[in-house]
């Protein structure tokens, strides 16, 4: 499977992509909003991309790879589809600080995996769980057509243990805006 943009395009994860994924969830600022349990060595990273499942309906996980420079830079995955619902949650995160700050890569691979999601998958409905304070995400995950729907407070921990309000977020079939 492979979905491509303008700016991005968004294919199956390969073994070799262990060391850069390894590279971005030990980065502080990716880290910094995820849920991460423990941390990662590069042999556990090696291992998971080795042995990961095959894409399904109910988990879609793909690279986000830079067009131009055929460059991982993040990865997204809709995951928990329930085809008798037709709903899905989305993940994603852009791993390579060249490619976080304003040049589209992130919105892109968003809208990429919505339309996958609403066309190909059939879905109604995608949701996702963003902190509160990432009001970056906040902002991109608006300027695509994901609304506001409700507050789970206290419910994320941060690197300091201090706690963080998860705003629920998502978009039905019709609101994606391109």
């Amino acid at each position: 499977m492979l979905l491509e943009g303008e700016l991005v395009r968004l294919r199956a994860l390969e073994p070799e992509d262990a060391e850069r994924i390894h590279a971005f969830v030990t980065d502080p600022e990716v880290g910094r909003w995820m849920e991460n349990d423990h941390p990662l060595s590069l042999a556990q990273v090696r291992k998971r991309c080795e042995e990961r499942a095959v894409n399904t309906y109910e988990k879609v996980v793909l690279g986000i790879e830079a067009k131009a420079e055929r460059k991982l830079i993040g990865v997204i995955d809709l995951r928990d589809a329930e085809p008798e619902v037709g709903e899905a949650y989305l993940d994603v995160y852009i791993g390579d600080a060249e490619y976080r700050a304003g040049g589209g890569y992130g919105t892109e691979a968003l809208r990429l995996m919505c339309r996958y999601g609403f066309n190909n998958m059939r879905l109604h409905q995608v949701s996702l769980w963003v902190v509160a304070e990432n009001e970056v995400a906040r902002h991109v995950y608006r300027k695509i057509g994901f609304v506001e729907e409700g507050r789970h407070r206290e419910s994320f921990v941060g690197e300091n243990g201090e706690r963080h309000d998860m705003i629920l977020m998502s978009m039905l079939k019709g609101e994606l805006t391109w």
